[in-house]
Parts: C-alpha cells; structure tokens; sequence
C-alpha cells in the first residue's frame, strides 16, 4: 500500500464510501450516517437496518502499524472480559481490524451518554475504581508495539518540531524556545522528585470526552491513544478548577482507586509535569497534522499570534505551578 495513495484516500473519505465499506464487511446499512467528533481519525455512526447503529473508525494512515493497533483491541477486549465497562471493537470473521482498498477500520457496538460532571465526588469514585481495575490488567503484561508517556516523545520532540517547521511567528519564537527550556526543567524535576515510579498500561487518553454518562451507568471509549506510562497519568485529567476544587476531586478518586489498587502517592508530583508535557504535545499535535484541511477548518485560530501569545503564558504558568507542593491527599 502506496502511504500517498492511503493519504489521498483518507483525505477523500465520502459517505458512499464509507457505507459501501460496512455493507461489504456484512452490515445491513440503512442510510443513516453521522460523522462523530474526531479529527485524529475518522469516525462515523452508521445506522443498520432492524438492529442498534454501530460506530465505524477509519485510521489515519502512518499514525500506528497494524501490530499497535491490534494491541489497543486487545487490551480493550481484555478490560471487557474482566467486566469494565470498556467499548470494545467487533470481532469480524475473527479478526477486530478491517482493510477496506487503502483505509483501515475498526467497527464499534455504538453507546451513548454524556460526559461525566466533575463535581459530582460520587462519579468520581466510581471512576477512580474503574481506573484502578483497568490498571490492574494493565499491570499484568506490557505492549510490544506502543510507546510510553515520557518526557521525549511528549516534550523534546514536540518543541524540536514546532521550532524547525516555522509554525511559530517569529514575534513569538525567542519567547516560546526561552519557557520550552524552562518547562522542561521543570519537567524534569518533577520526575526527579516523584522517583522511579512504576509504568504500566494505561489508557493514556483518559479525559471526561472519553467517559460516557447514561443515567447510572459509565462507558469507556477511545483507548487509541493507550500506551505505558505512571498510574496517575490516568487519573490527573479529571482534575479541574484551582488548588482548592482539585482537592476534593483527587480525594474522591483515589477513594475509589484505593479499594482496588495501591496508588503511590509520589506520583503527585508528576501531575502538573503531565499537564505541561500535554500541553506541549497538543501544540506539536496540531503542527503535524496543518495539512489536513480539516484542522483549519476546525483549529482556524492555531496560526494567529494571539494563540501562540497564549501558548507561551500557559507554559509560563506550567513553570510556577510545576514549583510550587503537590496536590495533598489523606492516605487513610
């Protein structure tokens, strides 16, 4: 397969396609097709005729080798067998991921919900158990084809492409190479602080778009992005608001973390050298992916000074956070 040709076939991805797809692996489409929001990859819910709609995903061409993909499906069917509510992909004649002439699919049971309110402690309990089950299987072996959240491929390369690919304005690029130093530092420090934590499977994505609430119960979407890295890599995105409103968010995560896995509490001190590191990786993320016309359309504000402004004050403040104590939480 020609990665031009994959490119060009992505990029013109149309409904016929993409219902013709499905019909060939066997589905009965009935016509009703909605694109859902994803920008990485292309994802549609597709109706069926006298049953439940099912979501499609088509792979972005170049991102991840068969082998990491099937990984993620894995480790998703494997958190499903262990009765965690996890989306797992459809096996079709026995194999989870479908080529389809260029493209690359994966079929979903469609679920819905909304996302998770963050002031509600006793969802965020919930979670935290849930968490703490999935880490319990990540823990038990280790990906052979996925990467890990570190300060390289999140930090270093990131600033290294933004500064070599000229996206920055040039008002902007002296001050945004000067707090890329200083983040890092910080970065750094904070690793050193926390110490040899351990790393293991993770969802890696996981944020309050990736949980959906329908009335009592929860559903896990979306382990595209699951890699190694620390436990609290998966915890830290379901803390918002200052000092005072995470607090009690941290506390009632870890409550219900804590009644199924250990949670070391050195890992505090890498919450706000994640955030930093996603920060910059957004960025990087953004960068890599200007040619899609679909990132101008959907990100029209990404080349403006008035972002990179932004930008560089978000990074300043990571600087001042990333010194200052760790989040405190009561180890009951």
């Amino acid at each position: 397969m020609s990665g031009d040709a994959a490119t060009l076939a992505f990029a013109d991805l149309q409904p016929e396609d993409i219902v013709a797809t499905l019909t060939d692996l066997g589905f009965d489409c009935d016509g009703r097709f909605l694109a859902l929001n994803s920008y990485e990859n292309r994802v549609y819910q597709i109706g069926i005729e006298d049953d439940r709609p099912v979501v499609a995903k088509f792979y972005r061409p170049g991102r991840w080798s068969d082998e990491s993909i099937r990984e993620e499906h894995q480790f998703s069917i494997d958190l499903a067998d262990q009765e965690i509510p996890v989306v797992a992909p459809l096996s079709i004649e026995g194999d989870t991921l479908k080529h389809s002439g260029h493209h690359r699919l994966v079929v979903y049971p469609c679920r819905g919900g909304r996302s998770p309110d963050l002031d509600n402690y006793e969802l965020l309990t919930q979670l935290g158990r849930l968490v703490a089950r999935i880490h319990l299987e990540g823990e038990t072996s280790s990906f052979k084809h996925r990467p890990t959240v570190d300060i390289d491929s999140y930090g270093v390369e990131s600033i290294d492409y933004l500064l070599a690919n000229e996206y920055i304005p040039d008002a902007n690029y002296d001050a945004y190479e000067s707090v890329a130093d200083l983040v890092l530092d910080g970065v750094e420090a904070c690793f050193e602080r926390a110490g040899n934590t351990r790393e293991i499977r993770l969802h890696a994505d996981f944020h309050p778009g990736n949980v959906l609430v329908n009335q009592d119960r929860l559903h896990i979407v979306d382990l595209d992005d699951c890699r190694h890295g620390p436990a609290v890599q998966d915890l830290w995105m379901f803390l918002s608001g200052d000092r005072a409103e995470q607090t009690p968010q941290l506390e009632a995560l870890l409550e219900g973390y804590q009644s199924f896995r250990r949670f070391d509490p050195r890992e505090l001190h890498l919450i706000e050298a994640l955030r930093s590191l996603r920060i910059m990786h957004y960025a990087a993320w953004l960068a890599r992916r200007w040619a899609d016309p679909a990132f101008k359309i959907a990100f029209p504000w990404f080349d403006s000074a008035r972002y990179w402004d932004d930008h560089i004050l978000a990074l300043r403040e990571q600087v001042a956070l990333m010194q200052e104590a760790p989040l405190e939480w009561r180890d009951f």
